[in-house]
């Protein structure tokens, strides 16, 4: 990474430990994984906070101390090859190599079912795991979920946007992440741009399959109460997506599009999302 983005997401780092979050390293699922802790004070399920391609657990940074309130605690990892979780070794994971990952932190380390929000790649992770091991799962909030089946054409043009090589590029991919990209992050572009090309992501966009997407079926075993949520402004994932889930989603699942949300509303509008997960949560409490 850049020596700017290094230095900011150590500050995020250091700014979450000194607001109570711990920061911990350790191996999971035969991977050193990096993760956030944060103690809650709320009666609700843990909540587990998934990122997508690219992204990392500093992405929900701004949430920690909101969601902190209102659950028993507050969990964020890095899967490995992003944030502070080195790369294996042997290169980057696959999405079933990804999703074995974040089942053995489950597993492991929170040890409990939980609440299960993803956003992005996280998303699409999320429903995997939620339908083959309901047991860890207590609720599902999706994030402008990945996953969708589409066609060929479709998701072709999708890939080839994180094929980003100059600073256009890298520009263009900041403002479909945003509902009104920050200035700062188009000031800094030329520095994502090593982001959005990372092993990680180039290597888990070389991997996709169309049979990677999530079939009816999968869908339809999600019997846990979920939340959907899908920005109004997303301009990364095709309308298609959305359709797709309201198509085969069971009927008690919620689906909301939402006003000024774009693809990572994490970042954007944590509390406006905070609001919308704790609401979810209140009414499914058990």
């Amino acid at each position: 990474m850049g020596r700017w983005l290094d230095a900011g997401n150590t500050l995020l780092r250091l700014t979450a430990e000194l607001r109570g979050a711990q920061s911990v390293e350790q191996r999971v699922g035969g991977h050193l994984l990096h993760y956030y802790r944060i103690p809650g004070s709320g009666s609700l399920p843990p909540v587990v906070l998934l990122h997508g391609l690219g992204g990392s657990a500093n992405g929900f940074a701004r949430t920690f101390t909101q969601l902190a309130k209102h659950y028993r605690a507050v969990w964020a990892p890095d899967l490995p090859g992003n944030g502070f979780s080195p790369p294996p070794a042997r290169g980057a994971l696959n999405l079933q190599e990804q999703q074995a990952v974040t089942e053995a932190f489950l597993e492991d380390v929170v040890g409990q079912p939980v609440f299960l929000v993803g956003n992005s790649l996280g998303g699409a992770l999320s429903m995997a795991i939620a339908s083959q091991k309901p047991k860890l799962v207590h609720s599902l909030g999706l994030v402008s979920p990945a996953g969708a089946r589409m066609t060929e054409a479709r998701m072709k043009a999708l890939l080839e946007l994180f094929d980003v090589k100059t600073l256009k590029d890298s520009r263009a991919m900041t403002r479909r992440l945003f509902h009104r990209a920050p200035p700062l992050f188009l000031l800094f572009a030329g520095e994502l741009r090593t982001l959005y090309g990372s092993d990680a992501v180039r290597s888990t966009v070389a991997s996709i399959r169309p049979e990677d997407a999530l079939a009816p079926e999968v869908l339809a075993n999600l019997a846990m109460p979920t939340l959907l949520l899908w920005g109004k402004s997303e301009k990364l994932l095709p309308y298609e997506s959305i359709d797709y889930y309201r198509a085969h989603l069971p009927k008690h699942a919620e689906v909301h599009e939402v006003d000024r949300f774009g693809h990572v509303p994490q970042m954007e509008h944590p509390t406006a999302l905070v609001r919308r997960l704790v609401d979810f949560s209140l009414r499914h409490a058990r």
